[in-house]
């Protein structure tokens, strides 16, 4: 972006380095910001290469599947805000001027020029049709560090614009409640809370105190619609829907920590790691570069074997492989479990063991791929 050529562009297209456009790319989003100035932004939808390599990929696509088959384009359809998913988008360079720039107070320096654009009044579009093939991180540890920093970006980048939204007077009350309330504080902040507190802290405590009662409406005719919803993203993983839910449960405890740290501006609140991606190196046997050089009298052929950085798996002392917070709370909910079988027989523990055995898969990480040395 500050190369001399530039100066001569209008739009410029983001992709991580995963990420595998189509030729057509170009010819099937720009119009969009040729035809209509109003436009900032041209996002696209992401699809999976390696969403079939493991059970934690199946999880992850179903989940990203929702939010752009539901929540993206329910944004555009209705003209409302929705957040830009930093990669596979087509921007117009004056609007990102407009807006400030880049800026690196958050580990989300997209979803904040995003915010600050839709406060100067542009618009966005998605397009779903136009789909670019990605890669899933496949091991829980990219995996876990990827969600750190979804989670806490956004809470940090709402309490630095919080009050940058409020005092906003170029756009709309209602726009501003519906990126403090509904965008921020319900989206990135509360579904991580009510989803852990609920699952893995009412139910438990309504077994261990008979004061705590919750509603059969509350226990499994809301969360069942809710979850029922959410899954029609992915037709072909319904069946996987009850390992889906224990899986966010799971994962519920990691976000609702990354935005704790994110709003206190603590810790690993600045933390950047970016997420490993096996890639084809790992899987497949890479093929040879062959190079022809001709002259008048002579075809000399070269084979040159590709230049690889052979990936060693760093070696992991047996007690870094286990995860505190989910064993202990998988011990807590086995426990529940145990009591509601033998004393209270309330019916929650089929429940209660399959979330707390979802905790301790995941706390002795023995979930997502296992990388072995080339």
């Amino acid at each position: 972006m500050i190369h001399d050529y530039v100066k001569d562009c209008d739009y410029v297209a983001m992709f991580d380095a995963d990420f595998q456009p189509e030729s057509d790319f170009l010819k099937r989003t720009v119009p969009f910001l040729i035809h209509n100035p109003e436009i900032a932004l041209v996002q696209t939808r992401w699809t999976f290469v390696n969403a079939d390599e493991c059970m934690m990929t199946r999880m992850q696509e179903m989940s990203l599947d929702y939010h752009f088959k539901v929540e993206q384009e329910a944004g555009s359809s209705a003209f409302s805000f929705f957040g830009f998913n930093g990669t596979a988008g087509v921007w117009r360079i004056s609007t990102i001027a407009d807006a400030g720039g880049w800026k690196d107070r958050t580990t989300v320096e997209d979803m904040d020029l995003a915010v600050r654009s839709g406060l100067a009044g542009w618009k966005f579009v998605y397009v779903g049709d136009v789909k670019v093939k990605c890669e899933l991180p496949s091991t829980f540890n990219a995996y876990r560090y990827q969600q750190h920093r979804w989670s806490c970006g956004p809470a940090n980048l709402f309490k630095k614009m919080a009050m940058e939204i409020i005092t906003n007077k170029k756009v709309s009350i209602g726009k501003k409640f519906h990126l403090i309330y509904s965008f921020f504080f319900v989206g990135k902040i509360v579904s991580h809370v009510c989803t852990y507190v609920f699952y893995c802290v009412v139910i438990p405590l309504s077994v261990l105190i008979p004061e705590v009662e919750v509603p059969l409406w509350g226990v499994v005719h809301v969360p069942t619609i809710i979850t029922l919803l959410k899954s029609v993203g992915t037709p072909s993983s319904f069946h996987l829907v009850i390992l889906w839910v224990l899986f966010e449960n799971v994962m519920s405890l990691h976000r609702i920590k990354a935005a704790t740290i994110g709003i206190l501006e603590v810790g690993r609140v600045n933390e950047w790691i970016v997420t490993r991606k096996l890639g084809d190196a790992t899987k497949t046997k890479p093929s040879m570069e062959v190079i022809v050089q001709e002259s008048q009298d002579l075809v000399q052929v070269t084979v040159k074997e590709p230049l690889l950085i052979e990936y060693k798996k760093p070696q992991i002392r047996i007690w870094q492989r286990f995860h505190g917070a989910e064993l202990w709370m998988g011990a807590f909910l086995f426990m529940v479990a145990f009591y509601d079988v033998t004393c209270i027989k309330k019916g929650y523990f089929v429940y209660l063991f399959l979330q707390s055995a979802a905790f301790f898969i995941i706390g002795f990480d023995y979930i997502g791929t296992t990388v072995k040395n080339c």
